[in-house]
């Protein structure tokens, strides 16, 4: 063993005298502790929600849509035609517009979609979200009263179940003797999804393209993709556009919730600053008790110097006392805050609105990145909290240590 380390050690652990310095110590231990715990379950937290979101988002919507001038007069061979560049594994149709719903028992505004149930299932998790029915369901049934899909928060609202009827109303009017009236719809409640996220559940209604065509007046009008990668969702949107040429418009699931990410992005550092000072608090109780060290040792840093001791070596032992309070302190609350994040994320202990928030609980996922962040800043923390009292033992002059012994 160095003899460095050795002293080091002897100070750290075999102080009899020094009672204070070595509470002082312990509490530095602790303050290292609390932080990394605190910063890695802030990590895991913000993390979690970020990706919950994310899942959510892309498993209700698409990862690229694509608009074309004018509308798609074959969506058949505009899907087949995007389906082939390369990336996109699942492509189909949709129309999108705005409508009223209503029951006996309740009203509210909902997004209507069209779609084909056939190709639905390769671009959102739609299918694999119903609650009771199926996509099939939409296609089935009275030819006279056609099917509709509904969240279950809006059937819940409605007070609908599955074959009680809805009407559709659509600010594309029919043209009377008293003018322009809204166009309505009887439809039946063919099934009820559950996507994961209010937004969604609560404010969606899918029906076929052939309803909503007559309901919105209008053809398909875009082409929805879901790509083998989703992080690269901007690269072949770029790609579409490229290859298809100046008539086709595509954006990405990025884009379209570019303000949300950022506004957890920036939630997420600006957490990760604050909950660190408490990292820093722990630092300067690290370099309090090693100046008080240096002042209670003055004698033996002289007794070591007259030994041939250099001072490098002297500054050396300081460095490796406050480095052993740094690394334990970041071991100790590395091991605490992964654990907590863990059996947090298991049981789902934080349960949330999920009107509010979109979820109902809050997930933690402790990112491989993120504790190696945590950890390796927490320990240079802790090291240039050394720097300034390992300087000033280093520079003891002997004689004067020793003159009044």
């Amino acid at each position: 063993m160095p003899f460095e380390l050795h002293i080091a050690l002897r100070y750290l652990l075999a102080r009899r005298r020094q009672a204070f310095i070595s509470v002082i110590s312990l509490i530095s231990t602790l303050g290292v502790a609390v932080g990394v715990t605190a910063l890695i379950i802030a990590l895991a937290l913000m993390t979690g929600l970020q990706g919950e979101l994310r899942d959510r988002i892309l498993g209700a919507g698409a990862h690229v849509y694509v608009w074309k001038a004018g509308g798609l007069a074959d969506y058949h061979g505009e899907v087949a035609r995007i389906a082939q560049i390369p990336g996109v594994t699942g492509a189909a149709p949709a129309i999108i517009g705005k409508a009223m719903i209503q029951t006996g028992r309740g009203e509210g505004f909902i997004t209507l979609k069209g779609i084909d149930p056939e190709l639905e299932g390769a671009v959102t998790d739609l299918a694999r979200s119903m609650v009771q029915g199926s996509v099939a369901d939409l296609q089935g049934g009275d030819a006279d009263v056609p099917g509709i899909l509904i969240g279950a928060d809006l059937a819940r609202e409605l007070g609908a179940g599955i074959g009680d009827s809805v009407t559709v109303l659509t600010t594309e009017g029919t043209l009377s003797p008293m003018g322009v009236l809204p166009r309505a719809r009887r439809l039946q409640v063919a099934g009820i999804f559950r996507l994961g996220l209010y937004e969604f559940d609560s404010a969606s209604g899918f029906v076929t393209l052939d309803i909503a065509s007559r309901l919105l007046n209008t053809g398909p009008q875009l082409v929805e993709l879901r790509v083998d990668d989703f992080y690269g969702a901007p690269v072949i949107a770029r790609r579409i556009e490229e290859t298809l040429g100046p008539q086709y418009t595509a954006t990405d699931w990025t884009e379209q919730n570019r303000s949300l990410f950022s506004a957890l992005w920036l939630e997420k550092m600006a957490i990760s600053i604050t909950i660190g000072l408490i990292v820093m608090v722990a630092a300067l109780n690290i370099i309090a008790s090693l100046v008080l060290l240096v002042m209670e040792k003055s004698r033996d840093i002289a007794i070591l110097k007259t030994m041939g001791a250099t001072r490098r070596s002297v500054m050396i032992v300081f460095m490796i006392q406050g480095l052993l309070i740094g690394l334990a302190g970041t071991a100790a609350g590395a091991v605490l805050g992964t654990t907590l994040s863990w059996v947090a994320d298991r049981y789902e202990l934080i349960q949330i609105p999920a009107d509010v928030y979109q979820i109902s609980h809050v997930r933690f996922v402790v990112q491989p990145t993120d504790f190696l962040v945590v950890v390796a800043s927490a320990i240079l923390i802790c090291f240039l909290a050394t720097i300034y009292p390992s300087r000033q033992a280093a520079r003891l002059d002997p004689v004067q240590a020793l003159r009044f012994e």
